[in-house]
């Protein structure tokens, strides 16, 4: 029988550390996964937003060989959302996507140990970073001379008598 996995996320559900994730835990034995995606906010606009973003991110879980997948656009209020789907009966864990620190609105507020405590399941917590942020790579210095080595030392002050 597949376990029942609740993947609480919004911008980080297609990042690879999410979906590393739920690779890592259908090793354990089959899992039947369900993304509960926080509406963006109120209103059908940010709610069709969101219902593209979890598409394709059901689409990324597929490619990777989450098969059984399916997902939910929610309450904009994480916590909300997740008890919208959350069934006692039938789920068995929870992962929480939040973005890295205190950028991260989620982590600032405690999710994961909320989601711990409103549904007393395991609770994973899942550190992604944000997709829509390309880091920003800058070239290494150049060096006027070729960096020490270990053994350099030995050289230096040169020879006693």
């Amino acid at each position: 029988m597949a376990a029942h996995v609740i993947v609480l996320a919004n911008r980080t559900a297609a990042t690879p550390e999410v979906i590393q994730a739920l690779v890592h835990r259908g090793e354990k034995g089959p899992i039947h996964a369900t993304l509960v995606m926080p509406a963006a906010g109120p209103g059908s606009v940010a709610r069709a937003e969101c219902k593209s973003r979890l598409d394709a991110a059901l689409d990324a879980w597929r490619a990777a060989g989450i098969e059984r997948c399916e997902g939910f656009v929610c309450d904009p209020v994480p916590l909300e959302a997740l008890a919208e789907v959350w069934d006692p009966l039938r789920h068995d864990e929870v992962i929480v996507a939040t973005l890295p620190g205190q950028s991260s609105k989620w982590v600032r507020g405690d999710l994961p140990h909320a989601v711990a405590r409103y549904t007393g399941v395991s609770v994973t917590h899942v550190v992604a970073h944000d997709p829509d942020v390309v880091p920003e790579v800058t070239p290494a210095p150049v060096h006027e001379r070729a960096p020490l080595g270990p053994l350099t030392v030995l050289a230096w002050g040169g020879k006693r008598a």
